[in-house]
C-alpha cells in the first residue's frame, strides 16, 4: 500500500495508508445516524478522521490503538484538515512496525545515552555519581529511560523526547554554573536534571498511543521518580542524608508551584535553578514545535492556533511583511480573546 503521510496530507487529497487510531468514539449525527470520532497518527503527526457512512459495521473490523489500512478523502475543518473515511480495517500483528507510526526524536538514541553516560562519569561527587551509575545500570531503567517521551504532549512528545529534554537541560546547566559561578553546585544541579522527570519512565505508556498507566494516574511520576531514587540511595553505604533530602527535594519541588502538582516549592538555590531551566526548555521546545508545523502547510500564516498552554497566539514567523504591505490584520491580532485558564505545561 502507497503510503500517505500525515504531514503531507492537503485539502482535497484522496488518502490511503497504515495509520494508527488514537481515539475512536462513537457519535450521533443531527440526522440521528450513528458515526465515528477517530483520531490517526504516524510518525509525521496526528489528524481528526470521521466514518459517516457504515459507521457501524466498519466499527466492529478495528479497536483503538490498532493499526489500520485506511481510505479516505481529505477535508478542510475548523480552521484544520479532516479525514472522511471510506474504508478502514485493521492490520495484524507482523504486517507493521509500531515503530513507523510514533514519532521520535531527531537525535540518535544510543548517541543520547553515550552523551548521558559521559555527564555521570565525569561527576566530582562521588556519591551522585555511585547514585547515577546504580539508577543507569539497571537495563530495565536504561531502556525505557531512552525510550520515553518527556509528555503525553505539549513538549518533547515523542520516543526519546525524555532524554533529549534531560540532556539540553544539562546543557543549560552547564552555561548557568558558569554564568554563576561556585555558589551553585554543579553536581547537584546536573543529577537533579538528570532525575527530575525519571518517573515518566512508570507514569507513561508508549508502546502504542502515548498514555498515562495507571500507576502513573495514581501515584504521578513525582512520587515515582522520588521512591526510584530512594531505594537505590539505600543500596548505596555512607551516601550522605543531607545530599540526599537536598535531592529529593529538587525533583518534588520541580514544577515549581503547588498548582502544578508540586508537592514542595523548590527552596534552595538549586531546586530553583532546576525549575526555570526546566520551565524554559519544554516552553522552547512547544514553541519550536509549532514553528516546524506551521513551516510545513502550503500557505502560513505566520500565526499559531490559539494556544491554551501559552494563552496566547504565538507568532511563528514568515507573512508580517507581506500582511502589513496589504494593510491586513494579522491573526494574533484578535487576541488575548481565548479561554483564560492557568495549565500546566509538564502533565
Amino acid at each position: 500500500m502507497k503510503k500517505t503521510h500525515i504531514k503531507d496530507i492537503r485539502e482535497k487529497n484522496q488518502v490511503a495508508g497504515a495509520f494508527l487510531v488514537t481515539k475512536k468514539e462513537t457519535g450521533v449525527s443531527k440526522s440521528g445516524k450513528p458515526y465515528l470520532n477517530l483520531r490517526i497518527m504516524d510518525s509525521t503527526g496526528e489528524l481528526e478522521a470521521r466514518v459517516w457512512d457504515d459507521a457501524e459495521a466498519l466499527g466492529r473490523g478495528f479497536n483503538r490503538n490498532d493499526v489500520v489500512a485506511l481510505k479516505g478523502f481529505a477535508v478542510a475543518y475548523q480552521g484544520g484538515i479532516q479525514v472522511n473515511v471510506s474504508s478502514i480495517s485493521a492490520l495484524k500483528e507482523g504486517e507493521y512496525s509500531i515503530r513507523d507510526f510514533l514519532p521520535s526524536s531527531k537525535r540518535d538514541p544510543g548517541e543520547m545515552m553515550r552523551e548521558l553516560d559521559g555527564l555521570i562519569s565525569s561527576m566530582k561527587d562521588a556519591h551522585l555519581r555511585a547514585l547515577l551509575t546504580a539508577i543507569f545500570s539497571d537495563p530495565g531503567v536504561r531502556g525505557l529511560f531512552s525510550t520515553a517521551p518527556a509528555a503525553k504532549s505539549m513538549h518533547h512528545p515523542y520516543l526519546g523526547g525524555l532524554l533529549e529534554h534531560v540532556l539540553s537541560i544539562c546543557g543549560l546547566a552547564e552555561k548557568i554554573t558558569a554564568h554563576y559561578g561556585n555558589n551553585i553546585n554543579k553536581d547537584l544541579l546536573t543529577a537533579g536534571a538528570i532525575l527530575h522527570d525519571i518517573g515518566k519512565i512508570y507514569e507513561l505508556s508508549y508502546m502504542r498511543a502515548f498514555e498515562y498507566t495507571d500507576v502513573g494516574r495514581l501515584i504521578g511520576h513525582i512520587t515515582i521518580g522520588v521512591e526510584l531514587i530512594d531505594d537505590k540511595i539505600r543500596g548505596i553505604e555512607g551516601f550522605p542524608a543531607e545530599l540526599a533530602v537536598l535531592l529529593k527535594h529538587m525533583i518534588l519541588s520541580h514544577h515549581g508551584l503547588l498548582e502544578y502538582g508540586s508537592p514542595k516549592r523548590p527552596k534552595t538555590l538549586e531546586a530553583i535553578v532546576l525549575y526555570y531551566l526546566d520551565d524554559m526548555d519544554a516552553k522552547v521546545n512547544a514553541v519550536q514545535t509549532l514553528m516546524e508545523a506551521e513551516a510545513s502547510r502550503e500557505n502560513p500564516s505566520g500565526w499559531s492556533a490559539y494556544q491554551k498552554i501559552f494563552e496566547r497566539y504565538i507568532y511563528t514567523g514568515g507573512r508580517m511583511g507581506e500582511v502589513e504591505a496589504a494593510g491586513e490584520k494579522p491573526a494574533g491580532d484578535a487576541e488575548e480573546t481565548g479561554p483564560k485558564e492557568t495549565l500546566n505545561l509538564f502533565k
